[in-house]
């Protein structure tokens, strides 16, 4: 299953610098558009499969591990969680201007893209994941109830952790009450890290309650 996604995600990847090269952005955009629709019903799957950023980040992570960057807390400033917000509106009135008053289309996912690098080798990928992408805020508030999402089976679950230490956007939390994961199908970004992981085989994704 790993290969398989790797491999979807690079197909993707590939094909949204083809679009940007090409001067497509728009077709990507309606792609992401298209998406918020998916989310209503599969969860956040461009996140965890379509999204330049999010495979671009996974290697940075792993360079940003080894060369010992990381950082454990994120900045005070954005725990608001406001900012995603003031990004996205931002990046239309970016658009909008640099079109109108400057005749140019100036692809802001290629920022953005440059941005998720540079904040993944400091920081771990849940900041901007959760706290910065302003496409992921979007994306939150459509996938918050999903007919389709990963779960975890409670009765199997022995609260190791493991889902938790994968989980690039923090939407594991074990809870203290019965010592039993929970996923929080709002962050989720349906990557299967914490089933690939799982050694009671307790997560699947399957229809939600």
């Amino acid at each position: 299953m790993k290969y398989i996604i790797t491999v979807i995600r690079i197909l993707f990847l590939a094909l949204f610098i083809f679009l940007i090269l090409k001067g497509k952005m728009m077709l990507w955009l309606a792609l992401f558009g298209v998406s918020l629709i998916v989310a209503l019903v599969f969860g956040r799957v461009y996140c965890g499969y379509i999204c330049p950023m999010n495979t671009v980040m996974i290697p940075v992570e792993g360079l940003s591990k080894k060369l010992r960057l990381q950082k454990d807390q994120s900045p005070k400033w954005l725990r608001s969680g406001i900012f995603p917000w003031f990004a996205l509106a931002g990046s239309i009135i970016f658009m909008v201007l640099t079109q109108k008053l400057l005749d140019l289309r100036i692809p802001i996912l290629m920022i953005w893209l440059a941005v998720s690098v540079l904040v993944t080798l400091r920081y771990k990928p849940s900041v901007f994941h959760n706290l910065i992408c302003p496409f992921g805020a979007l994306l939150k508030v459509f996938g918050r109830s999903p007919i389709f999402s990963e779960k975890v089976n409670k009765q199997g679950c022995i609260g190791c952790k493991l889902c938790t230490k994968v989980c690039p956007s923090n939407a594991i939390e074990v809870k203290k009450e019965d010592k039993k994961s929970e996923i929080k199908t709002s962050l989720c970004l349906q990557c299967t890290n914490c089933q690939q992981v799982c050694p009671k085989n307790t997560i699947h994704y399957s229809k939600q309650r």
